[in-house]
């Protein structure tokens, strides 16, 4: 039985967006591999918070899996075509479907095509009565839709992945700079025609996971960086994490958390666009020891706070 979304996040049905989020970071930073290292039970958990996130978090797909559940989110699903199989059903069991009607099983709704009587209706149109009009001559093979979902850094590095679409193996370029909800094409890669002509083409929607640290705003890049109160305090050289790699980046003097510093050009990198940025925001990470020492200092750095920081924080 697939694992509930909601359950796997540790939230009600009723959450809203910000409770989702909040819950999805706290296991995400917990669950983390790099937290967890030979942990297969934590990896395993890691990918399904990630899922349940990827889904939960967008209000499409949450409104597709409250409503179908995990089947509504395979590979080829069509939402209009259920809600109107659940209606061509609903008629039937009423008496409405007339004689000679045909039984349709919720496969139908991913293969296009019913299983008792193997030809195709098209919008359903065969079972209320309509006719499929006839066609002469070789007709193209239909088009196929599937979802791939991707993690953060192939998106926005760009990959390519070899995949297995009916029995065939595919080769995927994911181009750098992919978005949520991008769609690539390849040509030829579909159904074969039953009349002769060309193969149709496959039609693939990418789903970005969700990264434990980075956040993506158009070509622009987030992160929350944490500093320790000397290099807060003293400023200094840090290194930071970019999708190509480290860079240094000097943190000015008695930098406050919130501080934002924007680092040129180590966004997302789309073809024939001027890059993204990527936004430090800096975190001032207390010492977490309870060594009488540091309450100490601690008391002497309070006579240095001539200014109530709360001051002006009013509603």
């Amino acid at each position: 039985m697939p694992d509930d979304l909601y359950s796997m996040l540790g939230v009600p049905k009723t959450a809203d967006a910000d409770t989702i989020k909040k819950a999805y970071r706290k296991l995400a930073k917990d669950l983390h591999p790099d937290k967890n290292p030979g942990n297969a039970a934590a990896e395993t958990r890691f990918k399904k918070v990630n899922h349940a996130f990827d889904v939960l978090h967008d209000t499409k797909k949450r409104g597709i899996y409250d409503e179908f559940g995990e089947d509504g989110l395979r590979d080829g699903f069509d939402a209009d075509r259920a809600r109107q199989y659940k209606s061509w059903q609903g008629q039937q069991g009423s008496g409405g479907g007339g004689r000679g009607a045909r039984s349709v099983s919720f496969e139908d709704l991913f293969s296009g095509h019913p299983q008792n009587g193997g030809s195709n209706f098209e919008g359903f149109g065969d079972l209320f009565g309509g006719r499929a009009r006839s066609r002469r001559g070789p007709q193209k093979g239909a088009d196929v839709e599937a979802e791939l979902q991707i993690e953060f850094a192939a998106a926005v590095n760009g990959s390519t992945m070899e995949l297995s679409i009916g029995g065939r193996a595919v080769t995927v370029r994911i181009p750098a700079g992919a978005d949520e909800g991008s769609r690539l094409r390849i040509p030829g890669q579909g159904a074969p025609s039953q009349s002769g002509g060309a193969q149709g083409d496959l039609f693939i929607t990418l789903h970005v996971s969700a990264h434990p640290h980075f956040k993506r705003e158009g070509e622009d890049l987030h992160l929350d960086l944490p500093l320790t109160v000397k290099e807060a305090f003293a400023g200094g050289k840090v290194r930071v994490p970019t999708v190509g790699g480290s860079v240094q980046l000097k943190v000015p003097p008695s930098t406050q958390s919130g501080h934002m510093l924007r680092v040129r050009g180590k966004g997302v990198h789309k073809k024939d666009r001027v890059p993204g940025d990527l936004y430090v925001h800096f975190q001032i990470m207390l010492p977490e020891s309870k060594d009488p020492e540091l309450a100490k200092l601690v008391d002497a750095l309070e006579k240095f706070q001539s200014v109530d920081p709360r001051t002006g924080i009013e509603l």
